[in-house]
């Protein structure tokens, strides 16, 4: 059998079960607005809520109820008769049954809502109550575009992090052969050959940290997008790209309207949620005012013959209005609407308070935003800096005019730096995402 022809054949479906899906930092955000958990459950809410209002209309229409009424009598109770109205003595009484042993009652019940002031303020609740969960949609997305980009972005941190550890094991795992020969040759000290050891050592360790942690933080970005951690995915972005999209954007002089913040949003409706409250408790002083119409059919038999052509139906039919006028309650609306109205005060306080919550949150994620941005160019000069002094001292030891102390220093700089880089770019993206949150992008 040819095994090479039926691996050719089968190779591009063995492809297609492994596939691993591919994600940029914004297919990772349009994934996650549509499958992740806490965006499931918020869709949840909206539905409900709308549910919630159409529950709410139908008090004002028209209501329908139809009843059946079966009554068997296995006893039929006796009333007590003055014995004198049949020719009796006065004082007596006779035993008499009334009615058939068997009867059947069916009615059908029209009700409509003509007036009601608590209706009227309802609807209109129930429909500060959908666009408030309209509003905790919308934070809820901004939150987890927040989680999926810093998830993202760790994970590519790590990613970097990794890749420069294995170019400096590389490096020193070099260096450790060179200086071992050299040793032999009696041209460097044992020392020299322990201190490098020592920083490969170091090196392996923070290596196989690094990996582990890589691992824990791919499944957290897939748990904040919706997908199973036991899927394969893969970034397509690299750290650098993610900078190199910061730098592009002028958000340092994009104007801050705190109106527009979901936060204030959310507090509007909260106060006009509490208004109408108010009107709410308000309005049980006033008058309900309900219509009826009503027809039934009635049947009485000794047996149950009911469903024969000689059983005899009786039927009535009744129109009437209900009017039900609230008198005096011992000031119990009174009380009610005074704690709605203190509510509706500290609704508006609340407001007033999110708008001078906001602008400090403004002010402060712009000059966390600033700050990232002067440390990550700050920091990409002290890198490129530690790398020419680490190239250095590298040369100086080989050429035996430094010792092994100096090149470890200027090895743990460079290392240090490198961290302090990739730290760098990770807070500036992190707090750019932070500043287009308050700025309501």
């Amino acid at each position: 059998m040819n095994y090479k022809l039926l691996l050719l054949l089968f190779f591009p479906f063995l492809l297609w079960g492994q596939h691993t899906k591919e994600y940029s930092l914004q297919e990772a955000i349009d994934y996650a607005t549509t499958h992740s958990y806490a965006i499931l459950n918020t869709d949840d809410d909206i539905a409900i809520a709308k549910k919630k209002v159409w529950e709410t209309t139908t008090m004002g229409l028209p209501h329908l109820n139809a009843k059946v009424d079966y009554q068997n009598f296995i006893k039929k109770p006796i009333s007590l008769i003055p014995a004198e109205f049949f020719g009796g003595e006065p004082g007596e009484f006779a035993e008499i049954s009334f009615g058939t042993k068997q009867n059947i009652n069916t009615s059908a019940t029209l009700t409509q809502l003509l007036f009601n002031g608590s209706y009227l303020v309802g609807l209109q609740s129930s429909k500060v109550y959908l666009q408030i969960s309209e509003s905790i949609k919308e934070k809820t997305l901004i939150a987890v575009k927040e989680g999926v980009t810093n998830a993202y972005a760790g994970v590519l941190m790590i990613d970097e992090g990794i890749a420069i550890l294995k170019k400096n094991k590389k490096i020193i795992e070099k260096n450790l052969i060179d200086t071992r020969e050299i040793f032999k040759n009696g041209f460097a000290e044992e020392q020299d050959v322990e201190q490098l050891q020592l920083t490969a050592y170091q090196i392996d360790n923070e290596l196989k940290n690094m990996l582990r942690l890589k691992d824990s933080n791919l499944k957290m970005l897939k748990y904040a997008m919706g997908i199973a951690i036991e899927d394969e995915i893969y970034l397509t972005q690299t750290l650098d790209d993610l900078a190199f999209d910061t730098l592009k954007m002028d958000l340092v002089s994009e104007k801050f309207a705190y109106e527009n913040h979901i936060d204030y949003k959310i507090a509007e409706n909260n106060s006009r949620a509490n208004e109408l409250f108010v009107k709410l408790e308000q309005s049980k002083a006033l008058p309900s005012l309900n219509a009826f119409l009503n027809y039934g059919i009635t049947a009485n038999n000794e047996e149950f013959k009911f469903f024969k052509k000689e059983q005899k139906w009786f039927d009535s039919s009744l129109f009437g209005v209900q009017l039900d006028v609230p008198v005096f309650s011992s000031l119990k609306r009174s009380s009610r609407i005074q704690q709605a109205k203190i509510g509706l005060e500290k609704a508006v306080r609340n407001l007033d308070e999110t708008s001078q919550k906001l602008k400090l949150h403004y002010q402060t994620s712009l000059l966390g935003f600033q700050n990232a941005l002067e440390t990550y160019h700050t920091t990409k000069e002290a890198l490129a800096l530690a790398e020419r002094i680490e190239k250095k001292e590298n040369i100086k030891f080989f050429e035996g005019v430094s010792s092994s102390f100096q090149l470890s220093n200027a090895q743990n700089q460079l290392y240090s730096q490198q961290q302090q880089y990739l730290q760098a770019i990770f807070d500036l993206i992190s707090k750019k995402v932070a500043l287009e949150m308050v700025l309501n992008r």
